[in-house]
Order: C-alpha cells, then structure tokens, then sequence
C-alpha cells in the first residue's frame, strides 16, 4: 500500500489513540478534495487490522509492507473484516460511476456486522466519500454508528462535512487534513508520474494548489496552456479571438477532460485573482467567482454545450478586466 506524504499530525493522533486502547469507533477525514484523505483511511484501517492480529508490533508507524498478508488480502478485496464502500461503476465496461453511493451498499454491511470478525478483535469499514452516500444511505449508517458492531471502526471520508447529518458528525472523532506543502506535491507526483518532465511537473503542482489528487487528475491535458489562455481573456479578449478559437478546440468530444479542466481552473483563476484586489476590483471579482461556479456546475449538470459554455466562461473571466461581460 503506498505510503502516505504529510499528514503527521493525523497519523499520529490515530496511533496514540490506537496504542492507548482508547479508539474511537468512527473517525470523520475532513479536508480539501484530493489530499489524500481516502489513502489515509485505507492505511489507517489496514494498520489497525494488522495490529489487531499481531502482523505489526504497537510501535509501528502508519502503513504497511505491500507484501504482508493484511495488505494483500486488502489488496485483493478478500480480507474479511475490512470493507470500503464508495461509488460503483454504473457499467462494468463503462468508467462511469453512480452519482451517490446507494443505501443497498449501506445495507449490505449488516451480514458482516451480524457475526464476529473472522481474523482478530477487530474490522474496519472505510465510506470515500460519505458526501457520495444518498440520503436513505446516511439515516441506515446512522443506526451503525449509534450502536456501533463490536470491534468495528469506521473511517468517513469528507470533503464538506458541513453537508452531513450533524448527528452523523457528532458521533465521530474528527481529523483535520490541510493541503500539502509544494514540495510534498512535488514528491508525490515524482513517485506517481515519473514520466513527467520538470516543466509540466512544475505547472502540476502549482495548479493543485496543495492537492496531489487534483495534480494528477491535470496530467497531461496542458493545463499552463488552459492558464495562459486564462490570463490572456483576463488581459481583454475584446475581439473575442482567443476565446473562439478555444472554444472550438474544447468542443470536441475527445477534448472532455481539457473541457473539465478549463471549467475548473477558470474558477480557480478567479478566486487568485479576487485575493489580489480591494474595493470595486474585488466586488467585481468575486461576482465573476460565483458566476464561473455557477456555470461550471450547470455545465457538468446539465450537459450544456461546450462551445458555448467555453465562450460564456471566457467572458466572465474577462470581467476581471472591467468589461467583456459574456455574450
């Protein structure tokens, strides 16, 4: 299982209380999207399974050899106290996942926690991400965590705990993940893209903004060109040139994640801007934020054209300039 970078803090708040027998049965990962909250539960789940059957002494740190037994079973998706729940693809020759994680999987929890853990005193379920799980879903997890099984911890993964049921949040323990530092970014995209370049790696890890998750999701599809693009709209655009040709580019259908990526970092490029200004300059710049998060979300939703979207986009962003108001 691959190690975890950053994060101390966390890791060893979830050892203490493991080594000082006082573990909480439901712990709640909050944190940015895509800083490794969702490793995070699986090593902590995999470290307590192995603790449990004595694979690992008490002072071991967080992780596991890939190659141990609790790892490899977790691996395998055949260690039978360990289950993770998140959303499922809706064909499986299809990389299209379900929009929530259903209250069948909640459900199908229940013959696991009607019987004992079959390796040791303990089993752990991890929910990536609980913000998935619909609403029927939460209320039968809920009766989970009132009455928590035996030996069983759960680890919750979120990215906007203020969404959940405060009765789901106050039952568990919380955990705070930050973004990483860049140099944390950059080790992380060094072990998980070693093909990158320096140049591109170097744009990655300024454009995750603290999130490998998101670095790596960026790879590949030009994402200093998506920036450049962005300053010059900010810069003007009056002839409305640059957005037409993006536009068209973007429009097709092999271009969809490029497409994703601009809606994304339009937002994004918005809000750094926004940070910069005062008075006037700011009013205008948070309205050209909401506005770009506002269209992006329809966008996605409601599967508006690419092209139009693009150009509509490219307007809000040249706001920032005091004019070239979307057309």
């Amino acid at each position: 299982m691959t190690a975890i970078v950053g994060h101390d803090a966390a890791a060893a708040a979830f050892l203490a209380a493991m080594r000082g027998g006082a573990l909480h049965h439901a712990w709640l990962l909050t944190g940015p999207d895509g800083v490794g909250k969702g490793l995070f539960a699986r090593l902590a789940a995999a470290r307590l399974l192995a603790g449990a059957t004595g694979e690992v002494p008490d002072g071991a740190p967080l992780g596991l050899d890939p190659g141990s037994r609790t790892a490899s079973l977790i691996a395998a998706g055949a260690h039978p106290d360990f289950r993770i729940l998140q959303r499922l693809q809706k064909d499986p020759d299809k990389p299209d996942l379900a929009r929530s994680i259903s209250i069948a999987q909640v459900r199908g929890l229940q013959p696991m926690f009607a019987t004992a853990p079959a390796l040791a005193p303990a089993r752990a379920v991890v929910i990536d991400a609980i913000d998935d799980l619909e609403r029927g879903g939460a209320n039968a997890l809920l009766k989970n965590l009132e009455e928590p099984p035996q030996g069983t911890i759960f680890f919750l993964v979120s990215h906007a705990p203020g969404r959940l049921l405060p009765t789901i949040r106050s039952r568990c323990r919380l955990l705070r993940f930050d973004p990483l530092f860049d140099r944390e970014v950059d080790r992380v995209l060094r072990d998980e893209l070693p093909e990158t370049d320096d140049a591109e790696r170097a744009a990655l890890v300024a454009a995750g903004e603290g999130s490998p998750g998101r670095a790596i999701r960026y790879a590949g599809l030009d994402v200093a060109g998506i920036d450049v693009a962005l300053a010059r709209f900010a810069e003007g655009d009056r002839d409305n040139s640059e957005r037409l040709k993006l536009s068209r580019a973007l429009s097709l259908k092999a271009a969809q994640p490029r497409y994703e990526l601009f809606l994304d970092r339009a937002g994004r490029f918005i809000a750094a801007a926004a940070r910069t200004r005062q008075g006037e300059p700011l009013r205008i710049a948070l309205d050209a934020h909401q506005a770009a998060r506002d269209l992006a979300a329809a966008a996605i939703g409601l599967s508006l054209d690419p092209q139009a979207t693009v150009i509509e986009m490219a307007g809000i962003v040249a706001r920032l300039h005091g004019g070239g108001a979307p057309r």
